[in-house]
């Protein structure tokens, strides 16, 4: 007895009509954006307004420290110094051989004094590692430093959403630009919505996800472009939303099966992955649903507002197998 395979379940032709629902789309994604827009600026208090900031742009204090040649239990650190009211916590190893170690991170609690508390993280650490622990190093994070990195991260996201808008423009038309672009705002808006509502901590590796999410969202995008601009070509009288929801038919399957695999592998890392990634984990798994909901009801509704101009050269069919002789 054969069977087929879990992915055949997947329609091969599809004929949904995405554009009927644009409207009712486009309103809701609107009212999201600015419901996430309220929860990350309110209230409006330095550096992170309404997001949980993390020890990077809060500021904080780091030891790093080293048990060389015994292996570093990140553990036992981790349930040490996970108890004394020091705010976001994070630790990490780092290095290989003579040079391995690993890292503490927390935040300072008000009221209390600095050198005090970095006195009982060593204890602390020392105790759980079962003692000959040797700290190498201790530093200060201050509001300034912070200031400067949370404002980096930010103009990192809109250089890279300003990149886009160029490599598109390039590639298709201004009018796909300006659609990848408003997907992309949406994208992000949203995924500062999710961060804010479950209060999840706001750091340098959010902002590396949130990058993340952006490319993804960009070549899903692309491929419905793609697809679009061939279809302009060849259906030259077909009026533009039918046009729009064929071509988004036609990669629906190719969008579903690369989402779901990317959401596979997310999951394991957030189940398996530890503490500090899964909150990676879970707004990668946001960011590519919408990215993929973006594409369909952000991106390609733009198109229809703006208008598109029509390829003067019909579309060349692709021939496969052997080259025809003359």
């Amino acid at each position: 007895m054969s069977f087929w395979p879990l992915i055949k379940i997947l329609p091969v032709k599809t004929n949904f009509r995405f554009v009927a629902f644009a409207k009712l789309a486009g309103a809701l994604s609107i009212l999201a954006a600015i419901a996430s827009l309220a929860l990350v600026l309110l209230p409006f208090k330095p550096p992170c307004g309404g997001l949980t900031c993390g020890i990077d742009f809060r500021g904080g204090t780091v030891l790093e420290f080293s048990t060389y040649p015994r292996p570093i239990d990140l553990a036992a650190v981790r349930a040490a110094v996970s108890d004394k009211g020091l705010g976001d916590v994070g630790v990490q190893a780092f290095g290989e051989g003579p040079k391995a170690g690993a890292m503490v991170r927390f935040q300072n609690p008000e009221g209390k004094n600095a050198n005090a508390v970095k006195s009982e993280i060593r204890q602390a650490v020392d105790k759980a590692l079962g003692g000959q622990v040797r700290f190498t190093n201790d530093a200060t994070v201050g509001a300034k430093v912070s200031g400067e990195l949370f404002a980096s991260g930010i103009t990192a996201l809109l250089v890279a959403i300003a990149l886009m808008l160029v490599y598109i423009w390039f590639r298709f038309e201004l009018q796909f630009g300006l659609g990848a672009v408003v997907a992309l705002f949406h994208d992000v808006l949203l995924t500062f919505g999710l961060i804010a509502v479950t209060k999840m901590e706001f750091s340098l590796t959010t902002i590396a996800a949130i990058l993340t999410i952006i490319g993804y969202s960009m070549n899903d995008t692309v491929v419905v472009f793609d697809r679009l601009r061939e279809n302009l070509r060849k259906y030259k009288r077909m009026p533009l939303r039918e046009v729009i929801d064929l071509s988004i038919n036609e990669t629906l399957s190719r969008t579903i099966i690369t989402g779901l695999t990317a959401v596979l592998a997310l999951g394991g890392l957030a189940l398996f992955g530890g503490e500090a990634l899964f909150g990676f984990s879970i707004i990668m798994m946001f960011g590519i649903a919408l990215g993929t909901y973006s594409s369909i009801y952000v991106a390609a509704p733009v198109i229809l507002l703006w208008g598109v101009k029509r390829g003067e050269e019909e579309a060349t069919p692709i021939k496969f197998g052997a080259a025809s002789r003359p």
